[in-house]
């Protein structure tokens, strides 16, 4: 298959560029277009033959519900049905933007897009050009990372090319992701609002709103993920990553320890630092996520440093931790399932 590499306006998206690729969305075919999270691969969220293509496309376990993303809120009645009041108070401070919400789903939504379950995930994505695929298309689009199951979502369209390429119809490139990680994603079906994956709307943010929200880590064993991210492994590069958490000072030195012992073994080591301590490493592969006290300058940057990584040949990943507040969740949430919870307190 050939891949359709469309360049766009990321703020004033050419309509007749955007037209092509919702011509294949209506083709049942598959489209990777930009949000501000990261870059999703999009099929028409209402044919079960078009999800079916992306869980393929993708190598995706097909019990992993996918997301829907609208472009206007009237759509959500078409996904979803018994919307709590508490959603449109959502919906009013946090759409468009990087919040997913779980709800019962409609007759007109296939199992195959809710990965076999009875509620759907919707959000309302905060993207020039993501909006008005949706709106060209003429259907809600259902539309997980557009990566290959299991490594670092991308957050530019060279990093969909190299997953995707001559898997997918075409790709849309509307620059970098503002956000770098995924949406938050908040169920509402249950006596309490939890939210089973952190994102770009902060549990800090929601509690303004709802009041108290549990943040669910894992899932039980046997249960179906009610949320992407949650049962497999995820948002991992070839390397071996470890995470070391605590103080800031006992984490740079017990990172340096870390690289000295496996540089010894002959592998070649990675640091993953903050631009506060990127100095404190005289090892050659050290890259800077960004300010720990700035969080979203690290998620932005997250998963294409992963990548890079990759690139580079490194064996081992060594990572910071930083405080797990606002946004800061959300990027510990990535680093400890990319590191497969390989996590290093000191």
């Amino acid at each position: 298959m050939e891949t359709l590499y469309i360049k766009v306006d990321e703020n004033n998206p050419e309509i007749e560029k955007v037209r092509l690729a919702a011509e294949i969305i209506k083709r049942g075919g598959l489209v990777a277009f930009p949000t501000e999270t990261v870059y999703g691969l999009g099929a028409n969220a209402l044919e079960e033959e078009s999800a079916i293509k992306i869980y393929r496309a993708k190598n995706r376990p097909q019990d992993n519900p996918l997301i829907v993303h609208i472009q206007e809120v009237k759509e959500l009645s078409l996904l979803a049905k018994n919307v709590p009041a508490k959603a449109y108070e959502l919906i009013e401070k946090f759409w468009p933007g990087p919040l997913t919400i779980i709800f019962e789903k409609s007759e007109r939504v296939p199992y195959k897009t809710t990965g076999g379950l009875d509620t759907v995930a919707v959000r309302m994505p905060d993207h020039a050009v993501a909006r008005l695929l949706i709106r060209e298309s003429g259907v809600p689009i259902a539309a997980p990372s557009a990566n290959l199951s299991g490594k670092p979502s991308p957050t530019n369209a060279q990093d969909v090319m190299e997953d995707m390429k001559g898997r997918i119809d075409a790709v849309i490139d509307g620059g970098h992701s503002k956000f770098g990680v995924e949406s938050t994603v908040l169920d509402l079906t249950g006596s309490a609002p939890v939210i089973l994956r952190p994102g770009g709307v902060t549990r800090e943010e929601l509690e303004e709103v709802l009041g108290q929200v549990h943040v669910e880590e894992n899932i039980k064993e046997g249960e179906k993920p009610r949320s992407p991210g949650l049962k497999y492994r995820h948002y991992s590069p070839r390397a071996e990553v470890f995470l070391v958490v605590g103080d800031i000072k006992e984490q740079v030195k017990k990172i340096k320890e870390l690289a000295l012992d496996f540089e010894k073994k002959g592998l070649k080591v990675g640091i993953l630092a903050t631009a506060q301590t990127r100095g404190e490493y005289r090892q050659e592969n050290v890259l800077s996520a960004g300010d720990r006290d700035a969080p979203l300058t690290i998620s932005s940057n997250l998963f294409s440093l992963l990548r890079k990584f990759d690139r580079m040949g490194i064996d081992i990943i060594l990572a910071e931790g930083i405080p797990e507040r606002g946004l800061g969740l959300a990027v510990m949430n990535r680093l400890k399932r990319a590191s497969g919870y390989k996590i290093i307190p000191v």
